[in-house]
């Protein structure tokens, strides 16, 4: 069965300093990495790389950053058929990594915001579609209607939160979100199933907590989206959530260590 992520392409530029800065200050920095991310690259990235048959449906610019991103996604076997080629610039971040791998970034969305939802299809063996907040709303509500009417679940990662329409609510299977997106969507998502991510504590699920593998942190930088992807990757496999998500936790240690 095929995954159809849909969603935003970043090549990030992850910086390595002693501290995150404070307002006005300057931080000499140890190192500088370019990073192929965005939310929904990352997690289509995460499935394919642990086996799943994985289609992305998205947009890039015609800048340099674009062609990274488009080789990048076909050469992880990805099928990139419906990535769409917009005439501007790429999206991109800008991260800091600290000395205890917790991160900032800021987030420049520029294709990603022009998605056009009436060009994507679900391939015919679409089992799965995964969306995030990285994209417009009213991209995401598109695509899942197309993939209620297709027969397959709809995830949602409410990353970065906003506030959730009810017509989104109503199209989703399974919201997925860190404690804080939690707290911050709460009254928006009614009786739709959740997944909450803790952090170093685990994860939240049904009622019930899965505790985290205890690793040493080289950098939390991407495990969210690592965890999610692997979680998809499990999904279309075959397996329940409860079940797939000892393997997410795993797949998000080893990213982190």
């Amino acid at each position: 069965m095929t995954l159809l992520v849909v969603g935003a392409l970043h090549l990030d530029v992850v910086l390595t300093a002693p501290h995150l800065p404070a307002p006005d200050e300057t931080v000499t920095g140890t190192g500088v990495d370019y990073v192929f991310g965005g939310k929904g690259g990352y997690q289509a990235l995460a499935a394919a790389r642990l086996g799943a048959k994985v289609s992305f449906a998205g947009r890039a610019g015609t800048d340099s950053f674009g062609d990274i991103l488009r080789e990048k996604l076909r050469s992880s076997r990805i099928e990139v058929s419906q990535l769409q080629k917009d005439p501007g610039p790429s999206g991109m971040s800008a991260a800091i990594v600290d000395a205890k791998g917790d991160y900032g970034a800021v987030i420049v969305s520029a294709a990603n915001l022009k998605i056009d939802a009436d060009k994507i299809e679900l391939p015919g063996d679409t089992s799965l579609v995964v969306l995030q907040n990285e994209i417009p709303e009213a991209v995401n509500l598109a695509v899942a209607r197309k993939a209620r009417a297709h027969g397959a679940k709809v995830w949602l990662n409410a990353a970065p939160a906003r506030p959730m329409s009810e017509a989104m609510v109503q199209a989703v299977d399974l919201v997925i979100v860190n404690r804080i997106e939690a707290a911050a969507i709460a009254d928006c998502v009614g009786s739709t199933d959740v997944l909450t991510t803790l952090g170093p504590e685990g994860v939240e699920f049904g009622g019930t907590k899965s505790p985290a593998f205890a690793v040493m942190v080289t950098s939390t930088h991407g495990a969210g989206d690592t965890f999610l992807g692997a979680l998809a990757a499990r999904f279309v496999a075959g397996d329940d959530i409860k079940t797939a998500i000892p393997f997410a936790q795993g797949a998000a240690a080893l990213h982190i260590s």
